[in-house]
């Protein structure tokens, strides 16, 4: 048997780092998670409690330290990554967990998106008190991040970038799934924006843990790919099955944008596997070159439901509190 690595996990106490970090650590690797304290720490691993965003503070909880590999779940912007590589530790491989919204902040003319599709201009910042502009500078400030990461690869330092999709899964923060979960609860009809037709492909938080295992073990060449299910499916295909996984009849009404900002609403709010802020990524090149396998849908999404039944989220999906306005256009773009 090896000998275990030391590997430190930024955001290790999230949903998907926090996932990889108990994984790695239930397989024999000394795991170190940073975190804020909000959270505890996955059983195995010990937790730093830091402010990432204050370099002193991470110089002081790391300095002097080697790690085998840095797997950073919680560097939102440039600032935080040259923060964590400026201070006086030895990262080793340095992975970052980036996102599809690099490409989506954006020009790129269509999905699904391909690695260089982060390349095309941004789009110009959107008024600050407006829906798009959280997800934005959510979108902005990765990038960021991904150039600090690059420059640090050009330094000699070996660096990898992941990107996802929509991340499913139990444990869910950003309560995706629930949303479609607790309208189904209630017994009211879903609205599908344009009838559900988009396509996405999502990811499987339990596919990114196989995904960082296999990479520790061989690491890839290339500095980014993106990680998505295999198929791409329709959101009503998607949403069926949600209904499906909870038992549940589903009554879809199709809305388009123009009846949504009539009604005060937005795709994302009514129905999160939609709009304008999912992206939909190519894996082709992870699949081709490291040989990354996906899940399937299909073969995930009753667990990710299970858990959500047995174990309801105690907060709504931030949408849920328009659902009267929501019914109101259902009952609207029904007739009745």
């Amino acid at each position: 048997m090896s000998a275990p690595r030391r590997i430190l996990v930024p955001g290790g106490t999230g949903f998907i780092g926090g996932a990889v970090a108990r994984a790695l650590a239930e397989a024999g690797d000394d795991v170190v998670v940073l975190g804020r304290g909000g959270r505890p720490a996955p059983p195995g691993t010990v937790l730093r409690t830091v402010d990432r965003n204050d370099a002193a503070a991470v110089a002081a909880a790391l300095g002097g330290e080697r790690f085998d590999a840095t797997l950073d779940f919680s560097a939102y912007d440039r600032a935080a990554v040259e923060a964590l590589l400026a201070a006086p530790f030895a990262p080793g491989r340095y992975l970052f967990a980036s996102t599809g919204q690099v490409c989506l902040v954006g020009e790129a003319p269509r999905m699904p998106y391909v690695e260089e599709d982060s390349e095309h201009p941004i789009r110009p910042e959107p008024p600050r008190d407006s829906p798009e502009h959280p997800q934005w500078a959510y979108g902005a400030g990765k990038r960021g991040a991904e150039a600090a990461v690059a420059e640090a690869r050009a330094r000699g330092v070996a660096t990898l970038v992941l990107r996802f999709p929509v991340v499913l899964g139990a444990g869910d923060t950003s309560l995706r799934t629930w949303a479609y979960v607790e309208r189904l609860l209630d017994g009211g009809p879903l609205l599908l924006p344009d009838g559900g037709a988009e396509l996405r492909r999502t990811l499987w938080v339990g596919d990114i843990v196989r995904a960082v295992r296999r990479v520790l073990d061989a690491w890839p060449v290339g500095p980014v790919y993106h990680l998505a299910q295999p198929a791409a499916l329709p959101v009503r295909d998607m949403v069926e099955a949600v209904a499906r996984a909870a038992g549940r009849p589903a009554t879809f009404v199709p809305v388009d944008d123009a009846a949504l900002d009539a009604a005060g609403l937005h795709r994302s709010d009514c129905s999160p596997y939609s709009g304008r802020w999912a992206s939909h990524l190519d894996p082709s090149r992870a699949v081709r070159e490291w040989g990354f396998e996906a899940t399937p849908f299909a073969d995930y999404i009753d667990g990710v439901v299970r858990a959500l039944l047995q174990a309801p989220p105690a907060a709504s999906h931030p949408g849920y509190e328009a659902r009267e306005r929501e019914l109101a256009l259902a009952r609207a773009a029904r007739g009745g």
